[in-house]
């Protein structure tokens, strides 16, 4: 049997967890260092790259800004949060409020500490990051257009913060960064879309409290429209090798997807809808292996020897 302490340090642990969202954190770690590895610096050895000081720097100044981005916009959306995921907030709750500022505090220090380690552009770039999603949080997402537009760049600025680092640039990551933003955009309407009932009560501008459930509906599917567009351009890239089979893919949940919107009306649907969302992003973040076969090779041979 666990003593009373150690349920309640677990239960406080996985409060903290939630709070911070865990598990996107992983995922934006573990795609920062796939593109890293496979995107950014392909002809580097793996040793290389993962023990590049100035890279380890970046991913623990994007988990410090980021989890202090979440426990800010937990901290503004108590309220809202009760009302459309209740399991949640009551698991978010054993954390104090003052408890969860003072960490978000701390991590703010320390991610523009890390930055600075890095270089005074570093610092600056996560300073600018940090107030950015104070300002989302605290204003900008309660007005419908500028909330939606500020929430998908916050959410894509960590990854190409890797891409600044090694200076990288070439048309198939301009391409992809478009397709990133058009998906992440339709999640975030989706979001809002299942989200309705605590804005309305909350008094938030959100897009479909704003504009309407069917406007906010031709939005979403306008823009899995525009994604064809990316992904055609993706696909005839002939250095794509096995990722291409990702975007076939992509593809075909994303026509489903828009047919299944248009014909949505409750709060599950929208949220179905959103989690397959977050599965294809989380899938594309693994396909990054596969950008080119050649460099799978190169990089066992590397860790082999």
């Amino acid at each position: 049997m666990l003593s009373f302490k150690l349920k309640r340090f677990i239960l406080k642990f996985l409060s903290l967890l939630s709070v911070i969202r865990g598990y996107n954190i992983l995922v934006l770690v573990l795609a920062q260092y796939l593109a890293a590895i496979f995107i950014f610096s392909p002809k580097k050895y793996l040793s290389y790259i993962v023990f590049d000081i100035d890279l380890l720097f970046i991913i623990l100044a994007t988990i410090c800004v980021v989890a202090a981005g979440y426990i800010i916009n937990n901290f503004y959306d108590v309220k809202v949060d009760r009302i459309n995921r209740p399991l949640k907030a009551g698991l978010d709750d054993y954390v104090k409020q003052a408890t969860k500022l003072k960490l978000y505090f701390l991590l703010n220090v320390l991610g523009f500490i890390f930055g600075f380690l890095i270089s005074v552009k570093a610092a600056l770039f996560f300073a600018l990051y940090i107030f950015a999603i104070w300002l989302y949080s605290h204003k900008l997402k309660k007005h419908p257009l500028i909330g939606l537009i500020s929430a998908t760049v916050l959410t894509i600025l960590p990854f190409f913060a890797v891409f600044v680092y090694f200076k990288n640039f070439s048309k198939i990551i301009f391409v992809y960064a478009i397709f990133l933003f058009l998906l992440l955009t339709v999640r975030e309407l989706l979001k809002d879309l299942q989200n309705m009932k605590g804005a309305i009560v909350n008094d938030y501008d959100t897009f479909p409290i704003f504009y309407g459930e069917k406007k906010t509906k031709q939005l979403s599917i306008f823009l899995l429209t525009l994604t064809l567009f990316p992904i055609g351009i993706l696909l005839r890239d002939p250095s794509l090798s096995y990722i291409r089979y990702y975007f076939y893919f992509a593809l075909i949940v994303l026509v489903f997807l828009g047919f299944y919107l248009w014909n949505s009306t409750k709060t599950n649907q929208y949220r179905i809808m959103h989690n397959v969302l977050k599965v294809l992003l989380l899938v594309g973040v693994f396909s990054i292996i596969f950008i080119d076969k050649s460099i799978i090779i190169e990089k066992l041979i590397d860790r082999l020897n």
